[in-house]
């Protein structure tokens, strides 16, 4: 506590970058859809789901019908999704820490591109359905 009071400045300083870390990472990643309205768009056939985790991670589980492509290889398989441009590409991860710039990839290449709020961890969370495999 006595390190708080006597540096003050730096602390200000600290916490200042890591407010603008937030706010860059959010940013970078365009807006982050719920699990409802992910699912709602799905539905309607309005989205698609691209998972950018691990393949082992993957295949503990999954969203159904979500396309797997790791974010490693994203940018060498754009191709591969040329079929789903006129839909919304939702990406997901295991937490977050990949979503955003897999969206800013997706987005630099023409694609309407969103990351889903709390990725996997979120969704199993929540107790959701997923695919083993």
């Amino acid at each position: 506590m006595a390190f708080l009071t006597e540096q003050w400045i730096l602390v200000a300083i600290l916490a200042a970058l890591v407010t603008a870390l937030i706010v860059f990472e959010g940013q970078r990643g365009g807006k982050a859809l719920s699990l409802h309205e992910l699912t709602r768009l799905v539905n309607k056939d309005e989205a698609v789901v691209v998972d950018v985790r691990e393949t082992k991670e993957f295949k503990a589980g999954h969203i159904v019908d979500a396309i797997h492509l790791t974010h490693q290889k994203l940018a060498s398989r754009l191709s591969e999704l040329e079929k789903h441009k006129n839909k919304l590409v939702v990406v997901v991860d295991k937490v977050g820490q990949h979503s955003g710039a897999a969206v800013k990839t997706l987005k630099e290449n023409g694609f309407n591109a969103n990351r889903m709020q709390g990725g996997m961890a979120e969704w199993t969370g929540q107790n959701l359905p997923v695919v083993k495999g």
